[in-house]
C-alpha cells in the first residue's frame, strides 16, 4: 500500500462529510414525563383561563416573603402542543406576577430564572388545567363566590364541547367531582343564578367578595318576588316586567362599601307595592312567607340527620334505642307484673299448647316485646306524625342549632323531680 501524498491527505480532510437527508427540527419536543427544568420569565406566561379576576388579597404578604426567601414552591408548568411558551399548570399566577414585579424592581437573576417541574400537556388539557386552578385556589380559600361561579361555568362549556351536548346541573356536579373539584348541585344552581341575574346589575359588589349567604338571599328574593308578581300583576298594570324591575332596583346598590340585602328587599317591595297597588306590609309578608314555604316544599325528608325518626302510621310503635331505656322503677315493676296481650305474643291453643316463633327469632322477638311494653307504659296514645311535619321540625332544629325531636327517645327520658314536703311558712 502506497503512502498518500500530503496533497491527497489534505484533499480527503477537506472533503464534505455525510449529508443529512431528513427534515431539520426547528425545536426540541417537550418531555413525555414529569421533568424538572429551568425557565425564564420570558418563556413563562400566566394561564389565560385563570378563574381569579381580582388581585389576591395576600399579594403584598406573598411578595415580601418571596423577596426575603426566594420562591420556595415553584408552580408546575406545562405547554400546549405547538405553543412557543410555557404556562402555569395549576395555581401560581399570583407568584408569577410577583416575580415579574421583583425582577423589574431589583434585576436579581433569582427572580428571572425559575426552577419548575414540567408536566406534559394531557389529552383533556384545558379541563384538567382549569379544574386544577379552581381546586388550588379553593384550598387557599382565596376565590370569591362569583369567581368560582364563572370558573365552573367555563368548565361546563368545556365539558359540553367535549361531549357535544348540554349538561344538567347534576351531571355537571358529577363530572366536577370526578375531575377533583367537587361542587354540590345546589351550589351550582346558585352560581348560575348569580351569573344570569346578579352579575349584570351588581358586578362591583360581586367582585368585591360578596359571599354565598348574601347571594342566596338575593336569589331567594328574586324567586319569591317573581312568584308574587306573576300572581298579582294584571295586563293593564304590567308596564314593566319583573326581570327589568329587579335589575333596575339592584343596580342602585352596586356599591361594595354599603351593600345590604335587606335594603335591596325593602326597595324592591316598595316599588312592587307602587306598581301593583298593594300595601307594602302585605307584599312583605307574602314574599317572606312564600320563600319559607318554598324551602319547606323543596326540602327532602330523606336527606336528614341520623337522629331523625322515620314517619310511621299512628298505630305503629317506633323502635327504641337500647341505650334509651332506663332501669325500671318501682311503678314500672308493678305494672309489668300484669300480663299484657300483644299481637306479637304466642297465642294459647285450647289444648294448652302455644304456637311459638322459630327458635332463631325468639331472642329478637322477646327484645321487641319488652321494648313495646316499656314504651306503652309511658304514653297514653302514640303521637301522630308525618314526613312533612318531621321535615318542618328538622328545618327549625337546623336553624336554631338544636337536635331534632325524637318521640321514641324523648318519651322515655327521665325528668328529675324533687320529692319531699315543702318548708313550713311561719311568717304568715
Amino acid at each position: 500500500m502506497t503512502d498518500a501524498s500530503p496533497q491527497e491527505m489534505a484533499n480527503k480532510l477537506m472533503s464534505d462529510g455525510f449529508g443529512r437527508s431528513g427534515p431539520v427540527a426547528n425545536a426540541l419536543t417537550d418531555p413525555i414525563a414529569d421533568t424538572p427544568m429551568v425557565v425564564t420569565l420570558d418563556q413563562l406566561r400566566p394561564y389565560e383561563l385563570d378563574p381569579r379576576l381580582t388581585r389576591n388579597p395576600l399579594y403584598e404578604e406573598i411578595k415580601a416573603s418571596i423577596r426575603q426567601r426566594g420562591l420556595d414552591a415553584p408552580p408546575p408548568i406545562t405547554r400546549r402542543p405547538g405553543a412557543d411558551h410555557y404556562i402555569i399548570r395549576n395555581g401560581g399566577n399570583t407568584r408569577l406576577a410577583i416575580l415579574r414585579d421583583l425582577w423589574s424592581e431589583s434585576k436579581d437573576e433569582r427572580f428571572f430564572r425559575i426552577g419548575c417541574l414540567f408536566r406534559p400537556w394531557p389529552e383533556r388539557g384545558e379541563i384538567v388545567a382549569l379544574t386544577g386552578h379552581l381546586a388550588e385556589n379553593e384550598l387557599h380559600g382565596s376565590l370569591s363566590f362569583i369567581e368560582r361561579a364563572l370558573g365552573v361555568e367555563k368548565v361546563r362549556e368545556l365539558y359540553e364541547q367535549e361531549d357535544g351536548k348540554s349538561l344538567s346541573q347534576s351531571e355537571l356536579a358529577r363530572r366536577l367531582k370526578a375531575d377533583g373539584y367537587p361542587v354540590p348541585q345546589p351550589h351550582i344552581s346558585r352560581m348560575q343564578e348569580a351569573i344570569q341575574f346578579l352579575l349584570p346589575a351588581i358586578p362591583n359588589v360581586l367582585y368585591a367578595g360578596l359571599g354565598r349567604h348574601q347571594v342566596e338571599q338575593l336569589t331567594s328574593l328574586r324567586r319569591a318576588g317573581s312568584r308574587i308578581w306573576d300572581a298579582r300583576v294584571t295586563r293593564n298594570s304590567a308596564s314593566i316586567d319583573f326581570a327589568t324591575l329587579f335589575q333596575d332596583v339592584l343596580m342602585v346598590f352596586d356599591s361594595p362599601g354599603s351593600f345590604a340585602a335587606q335594603r335591596v328587599q325593602d326597595e324592591l317591595i316598595g316599588q312592587m307595592a307602587d306598581l301593583l297597588g298593594v300595601e307594602y306590609d302585605t307584599l312583605a309578608f307574602e314574599i317572606t312567607d312564600s320563600e319559607k314555604r318554598c324551602q319547606l316544599l323543596n326540602s327532602d325528608p330523606n336527606n336528614t340527620s341520623s337522629t331523625a325518626t322515620t314517619g310511621q302510621p299512628p298505630t305503629s310503635q317506633p323502635t327504641l334505642p337500647s341505650t334509651a331505656a332506663p332501669p325500671p322503677s318501682a311503678s314500672t315493676s308493678q305494672t309489668t307484673e300484669t300480663p299484657r296481650t300483644s299481637a306479637n305474643e304466642p297465642h294459647t291453643l285450647p289444648g294448652g299448647s302455644a304456637t311459638c316463633p322459630p327458635a332463631d327469632a325468639n331472642e329478637d322477638q322477646q327484645d321487641k316485646d319488652d321494648r313495646s311494653v316499656l314504651f306503652q307504659e309511658h304514653i297514653v296514645s302514640p303521637a301522630e306524625t308525618t314526613d312533612r311535619l318531621q321535615s318542618i321540625q328538622r328545618l327549625v332544629a337546623d336553624h336554631t342549632g338544636e337536635t331534632p325531636p325524637d318521640f321514641g327517645t324523648n318519651v322515655l327520658q327521665a325528668i328529675p323531680v324533687q320529692a319531699g314536703g315543702l318548708y313550713p311558712i311561719s311568717d304568715v
